[in-house]
């Protein structure tokens, strides 16, 4: 009996496995060929500075870093604390973020393969699948994520420092945090409400949770933070705009006094 039981968790891992190396293999193929496609090559849409200023994209980089730092912590705690209301959403980002992860990575060294393997997300496919999760491997898959946490905070204080841009996003997003945590306990509300509830009084007057539904309550947290994330982005180009015309104006002045100055001489 145990050794059915051994045979059948060991089929159901190499299963989940298999998935996951076909899933990544399927989405980098995939983006291969949308990349080499002439029709994105040459498409306006597809360049990011016919929608921002190079300025912009600096901070939409930067804000990238921390996103992927607030997702990976968010999965961590819904795996520690086996947090069930939109447990199917996180098994989803879950997939997403370790193929995309997985993709944009070489995996050439020894370290980095271990690492690969640490990714694999063993409970989310086998939850799917066969619906029936592995919580000790979720232990191994934070290893993996508590990694790439720190990659990504080094990434991003190596792109702040290059672009000369501030820390006071990182510090927001650890308010945040902290905010929708404590929510969670003082308010003995769901983890999805508690994400929803924050977003409100961060980007709102309001305190209340947003959507009745989980898939009401995803679109509430995209459009709240898309819009907070665009509304950043503006302020940002329009304060890059302004100093740039003063300078420019600042500049054209210097240059009519040189030449007036070199035409009394």
């Amino acid at each position: 009996m145990e050794n059915s039981v051994l045979l059948n968790s060991i089929f159901q891992l190499l299963v989940a496995a298999v998935i996951f190396v076909l899933l990544v293999y399927i989405v980098k193929f995939t983006l291969d060929k949308i990349k080499s496609s002439s029709f994105i090559k040459n498409s306006r849409f597809s360049n990011p500075l016919e929608y921002f200023p190079s300025e912009a994209l600096f901070y939409l980089e930067q804000i990238f870093y921390v996103a992927m730092i607030l997702i990976v912590v968010l999965i961590i705690l819904y795996q520690i604390f086996n947090w069930t209301e939109g447990l199917g959403f996180i098994i989803a980002l879950d997939i997403i973020v370790s193929i995309y992860i997985c993709i944009i990575r070489s995996w050439d060294s020894l370290s980095d393969k271990v690492l690969l393997f640490l990714l694999i997300p063993f409970s989310s496919i086998t939850e799917i699948v066969f619906g029936n999760a592995y919580s000790l491997f979720n232990l191994f898959h934070i290893l993996g994520y508590l990694y790439f946490i720190q990659f990504y905070y080094r990434e991003f204080l190596k792109h702040t420092q290059s672009k000369g841009l501030g820390l006071s996003l990182i510090v927001t997003f650890s308010i945040l945090l902290i905010s929708f945590l404590f929510t969670i306990l003082a308010e003995g509300v769901s983890p999805m409400d508690s994400m929803t509830m924050v977003t409100n009084a961060f980007t709102s007057n309001s305190f209340d949770a947003s959507g009745k539904i989980m898939a009401g309550k995803i679109n509430s947290l995209v459009l709240a933070w898309g819009g907070f994330i665009l509304s950043i982005i503006g302020t940002a180009t329009l304060s890059v705009s302004i100093i740039m015309k003063y300078v420019s104006s600042e500049f054209e002045d210097i240059k009519d006094t040189v030449k007036k100055n070199k035409g009394k001489k």
